[in-house]
């Protein structure tokens, strides 16, 4: 499967030192809950991954994961399974970007990003979605061709034809948005305004903000 470059800032500060530093951060809230993760690889073979994080394809141009690892809560792996039988019925399959995601790399992100294009990374202050493990960033491939499909922007590309109410666009690429959306929300997703790759799935509350590695996961 052929594979886009990603949309690239320019990071504040050195990637290289910014990961030293978040290891020694902390989130200062943690919410209620409890987790219990489940690896994404098990769910279906015919979900694909790009990691990007674990790579230096994505926005920051440096790899920031030890592993290309997606890791969900169990509900919501559960409901992201069904939205991907959904696609397959339609002759499509999800792409996963990215999933739970440790909290020091959220803060990672803010840090590096700069302030005008800082509405497409969150807040550490309040904590990531992402690092409840109750947030998935999704596109879709054509099951025949297994190729990417085409969507508005590419993910991460911090622009407004990220946004996922923007009117650009080809008709094909708004289409296959509207289908991607679709089958999300009706799994109890929620598609974040400004990314229409990011879906929140709607029980995010009941989850806890984790700084939890991938290795500790996969020891668990």
């Amino acid at each position: 499967m052929a594979m886009e470059q990603s949309f690239k800032i320019s990071p504040l500060r050195s990637i290289d030192e910014l990961l030293q530093e978040s290891l020694q951060q902390s989130p200062h809230i943690r919410g209620e809950g409890t987790s219990d993760f489940v690896d994404l690889s098990s769910l279906d073979e015919d979900i694909l991954f790009d990691i990007r994080y674990a790579t230096d394809n994505n926005f920051v141009g440096h790899a920031v994961y030890s592993q290309p690892k997606a890791f969900l809560q169990r509900k919501v792996a559960a409901a992201l399974l069904k939205a991907h039988k959904r696609l397959q019925e339609q002759g499509f399959g999800l792409i996963v970007y990215d999933a739970y995601r440790p909290w020091h790399i959220t803060w990672l992100f803010w840090q590096a990003t700069p302030d005008g294009q800082k509405i497409f990374v969150a807040d550490p202050a309040d904590g990531s979605k992402h690092n409840r493990g109750a947030a998935i960033d999704v596109g879709m491939y054509n099951l025949k061709t297994e190729q990417p499909v085409e969507f508005p922007s590419g993910f991460d590309e911090m622009t407004p034809r990220a946004f996922s109410d923007y009117a650009g666009g080809t008709r094909q690429e708004m289409l296959n948005r509207k289908i991607l959306r679709e089958a999300m929300e009706a799994e109890g997703f929620i598609v974040h305004p400004n990314e229409w790759w990011h879906f929140d799935h709607v029980d995010w509350q009941h989850y806890p903000i984790e700084n939890i590695s991938f290795e500790e996961l996969q020891k668990a």
